[in-house]
């Protein structure tokens, strides 16, 4: 069992260690393409692409006022954006009544993909 422990440990180590260097790199691969105003880049054998997406992050205080049943509430007991589009989806809850129960996060996803 200490060698499975270990393992782990390591292996946890090195997985922060290239969760830091790809964050890395992404923000020099997002900074390069917006400085150029590139949407896209092909280099040596490698496609990219940015793609950007809005997402909603709900208030938590004025989606529990704009919500019409509390019982609604407790299905979500807090505000997560996929259930909430879940509900507005299924009719539960109109989108116009969550209008200003939420603000606009733009994320720019990237793609690499090899040619």
């Amino acid at each position: 069992m200490d060698k499975a422990v270990r393992r782990y440990y390591q292996l946890k180590q090195k997985q922060k260690e290239l969760e830091q260097e790809l964050g890395e790199l992404r923000a020099e691969i997002l900074n390069h393409c917006e400085e150029q105003q590139l949407s896209e880049l092909e280099t040596k054998g490698y496609r990219v692409k940015l793609v950007l997406q809005e997402r909603k992050e709900y208030d938590d205080d004025k989606l529990y006022e704009a919500l019409p049943d509390p019982e609604v509430w407790r299905l979500l007991s807090k505000a997560d954006a996929s259930k909430v589009a879940s509900l507005v989806k299924l009719n539960v809850v109109p989108e116009e009544r969550l209008k200003d129960t939420y603000s606009l996060k733009r994320v720019s996803l990237l793609h690499v993909d090899k040619k």
